[in-house]
């Protein structure tokens, strides 16, 4: 709780209520209130009022999903720990969306452990970030962490060749914050995306969190990564559900935009292997029925 009202004493904590949720109608704030009061935790995922929603909203999408499919569990991964705030964050979260699924999720995230490297030129945006950056308060965390997560220090692409080997069918990733910066560090880790088809989800959730600002651009840092790996990739596709906003409640936030889908075109889930069920059949009120059947009004 401490450490909730130190979050909402920022002043871009107020700046970004004041955007995102003051604009929304007021009766769905209203509403709100009392969720935050007596809601389940599905429901305050549904509100947004949950810390740092995007994490609520793909971890609990991606168990649902797995639970669906009959596995027992799924992992998430962050790229980009820094001083660990996003990763103790899915510990909470994980741990509720666990006990309303029972799905279990494992948690592992990756970093050097020293902070940003050089960027490598322009593509980095440098105007943004510089070397030492986000440095890691390693024992601490670790402490804190309690074996509760994973975390894989090295750099990013050694790290990753030893992780794809562990993966499994049985426990797919079904979620992936991506927290790196540069282009050059993004472009390594969604190297990841392009392993067997079956260590994911048919659809993946991927959130990236440097696409929001003014000088991020098509032509540098994740967005130029993720344009990129399109480009290359014929069986996997990063991007947005453009109607995601269309089906939150509240449609102002900032990370319905920074959320993206990962559709693993390859994945055996994706054909329709049930060849036992009815067919479709599409009602048509227009169609006049004769005897005992339904006539059109």
């Amino acid at each position: 709780m401490s450490f909730l009202l130190k979050r909402i004493a920022e002043k871009r904590i107020w700046k970004r209520i004041f955007i995102e949720r003051l604009t929304e109608p007021f009766h769905l704030n209203c509403i709100a209130f009392f969720v935050f009061i007596f809601g389940s935790f599905r429901q305050k995922v549904a509100f947004d009022l949950v810390l740092r929603p995007y994490h609520a909203f793909a971890i609990l999408k991606a168990c649902d999903a797995a639970k669906k499919q009959g596995l027992k569990k799924i992992k998430i991964l962050e790229f980009g720990v820094a001083n660990g705030a996003g990763i103790m964050n899915m510990i909470k979260i994980a741990e509720k969306v666990t006990k309303t699924t029972g799905v279990a999720i494992e948690i592992i995230g990756f970093d050097s452990g020293k902070g940003m490297p050089d960027p490598k030129d322009y593509k980095d945006h440098p105007e943004y970030y510089n070397t030492g950056d986000f440095p890691m308060n390693k024992e601490l965390l670790l402490q804190q962490i309690n074996n509760k997560a994973t975390i894989i220090f090295g750099d990013i692409k050694e790290s990753l060749k030893a992780f794809e080997e562990t993966l499994t069918s049985d426990a797919p990733i079904g979620f992936v914050s991506v927290d790196v910066d540069y282009y050059s560090s993004t472009t390594e880790t969604l190297q990841l995306l392009k392993a067997k088809a079956s260590n994911f989800l048919p659809l993946t959730y991927v959130y990236f969190d440097d696409t929001f600002m003014e000088h991020h651009n098509s032509k540098c840092g994740e967005l130029l990564a993720i344009k990129e790996f399109n480009q290359e990739n014929e069986f996997r596709l990063i991007e947005q559900h453009n109607f995601l906003s269309n089906s939150r409640i509240f449609k102002h936030a900032n990370w319905i935009k920074q959320l993206y889908y990962l559709h693993v075109l390859d994945h055996e889930k994706r054909f329709n292997t049930n060849k036992t069920r009815e067919a479709y059949v599409l009602d048509n009120p227009y169609l006049k029925f004769e005897g005992n059947q339904r006539k059109l009004d």
